[in-house]
């Protein structure tokens, strides 16, 4: 599963429900969309094929949602509250309707699979749902909204890849892009939405996602982040050579497109990560030393239950296995707070792996019963809400002594930053990420611009970014 959870301590830039926009001289296109995004990555991703398709027939693309034809949210199941805060988008937008009633509102991606005939029928909040895999059914599904009817296609595939589609690429700093390599999920975990929603897992032809990151390359782009909701599990057959290319390969054929090109990659399945990704990694210097392994809890009890298929010690044993390989590898995880029947034993149990294993950085929830999942059927989600918020505090309360630490170890350390672009703060400073992906800001200094690899010495920190000041 994509990282899907906040901490609210660190850099939000990439994570939750925000807007994805396309920064670029609009051009004369009779027709306009526009596009927000919520949830993972993977839903960003899946904006800009979207927004490739609708380029491709003819629509051009709005940042502002007043002056559009089409409407269009990518949404997320994987809490009740991205559902909660989605509706309220939805509703916002058919007011835009009153005004234009030519406009057309439509719901992408997870949310729109599980919710089709609630949204259309009871609510009347949409126009059109489209499933994360019928986006090449746009054009006709607007033909027929256009006409009056409602345009629907939620049917899932066992080959869509959107392999052969070019991506538009949404509020890009044009420095670090995200490369889709599979879809879909086979691991059955109890409390997720994604294999109900995404379907089942496949590979994208290896030779696109090599010709994908190479034309970024070529671009000016300088760091891919490779993406599926299981990664190690890609596997793709050639069948032209008859033989099979896994994750490690792939990897490895990204890298070597250039040095100067970082290859990151989201998520790993602790049960799929094996030596030959972590030796591939410590192979290459462009491959990032970082590493997003979801633990879920530290229980072995919970951990049967949510279907997890590895034991706390298991999982415990493939820290080590990591550390020992990779000296200094960034690490972090996700965790869920209040599964069903959770005691005061299996949330010490959680606690006392994340003082184990100290990650860098960790995506929390309590949680949230998604109607449909397996564990929505077989369990009763009896921890109460409170406990479940207590319980979750305590563990936001770890590991922000732990992410403090893990940044204090930086301090007085040379890291290679990689500039992404203004801070936040201040236009004065530059903002980039080192190769653990810890967010760094120092001062401009010299002829360095955005894309440029900069030897930043690191004097301070603060919980989430670390700052320092280019050497001389």
């Amino acid at each position: 599963m994509l990282d899907l959870a906040i901490d609210k301590t660190h850099d939000e830039s990439r994570q939750g429900e925000a807007f994805a926009s396309l920064e670029t001289d609009l051009i004369p296109f009779s027709k306009k969309f526009y596009i927000e995004s919520y949830g993972c990555a993977m839903n960003f991703a899946d904006s800009e094929v979207v927004a490739s398709i609708l380029k491709n027939n003819g629509y051009g693309i709005t940042t502002h949602f007043e002056e559009a034809d089409l409407i269009f949210v990518n949404t997320c199941s994987i809490r009740e509250k991205a559902e909660e805060t989605i509706r309220q988008r939805l509703t916002q937008f058919k007011k835009v309707k009153r005004y234009n009633p030519s406009v057309l509102v439509g719901v992408l991606g997870c949310m729109a699979e599980r919710l089709k005939s609630k949204l259309i029928e009871e609510e009347k909040l949409v126009d059109l749902v489209i499933g994360p895999d019928a986006y090449r059914t746009l054009p006709h599904l607007i033909e027929e909204a256009e006409s009056g009817q409602k345009g629907v296609n939620v049917l899932l595939s066992r080959e869509e890849t959107y392999s052969d589609i070019s991506p538009i690429r949404l509020n890009s700093n044009g420095v670090t892009a995200f490369v889709s390599i599979m879809r879909g999920c086979n691991n059955m975990c109890s409390f997720c939405v994604v294999p109900f929603t995404r379907g089942r897992e496949r590979s994208r032809d290896a030779h696109s996602v090599i010709s994908e990151c190479t034309q970024l390359f070529n671009d000016g782009y300088r760091e891919v982040t490779l993406l599926g909701q299981n990664v190690d599990s890609y596997q793709w057959i050639d069948p032209d050579h008859k033989k099979v290319v896994s994750f490690a390969q792939l990897m490895e054929m990204v890298a070597q497109i250039s040095p100067l090109l970082r290859v990151r990659f989201s998520t790993s399945h602790p049960k799929d990560i094996n030596d030959d990704v972590l030796f591939t990694i410590k192979k290459y210097d462009n491959i990032c030393k970082n590493i997003h392994l979801p633990v879920q809890s530290g229980s072995t009890r919970i951990l049967q239950m949510m279907n997890r298929t590895y034991t706390r010690e298991w999982y415990l044993a493939k820290v080590d296995r990591i550390r020992e390989i990779l000296p200094g590898c960034g690490l972090s995880t996700d965790t869920i707070s209040g599964f069903c029947s959770e005691t005061e034993e299996d949330h010490q149990d959680t606690l006392s792996l994340f003082e184990y294993c100290e990650f860098d950085l960790a995506y929390m929830y309590y949680y949230s019963n998604r109607p449909g999942t397996l564990a929505d059927r077989r369990f009763k989600d009896d921890v109460t809400l409170e406990i479940k918020k207590r319980r979750l505090q305590e563990i936001v309360d770890i590991h922000r002594v732990h992410s403090l630490k893990s940044m204090q170890k930086e301090v007085g350390k040379i890291a290679t930053v990689l500039i992404e672009g203004d801070s936040k703060k201040s236009e004065k400073d530059w903002a980039g990420r080192n190769d653990q992906n810890k967010m760094v800001i120092f001062p401009k200094e010299g002829a360095f611009k955005k894309g440029d690899y900069v030897q930043v010495l690191i004097d301070r920190c603060t919980g989430g970014t670390l700052l320092g000041s280019i050497c001389s």
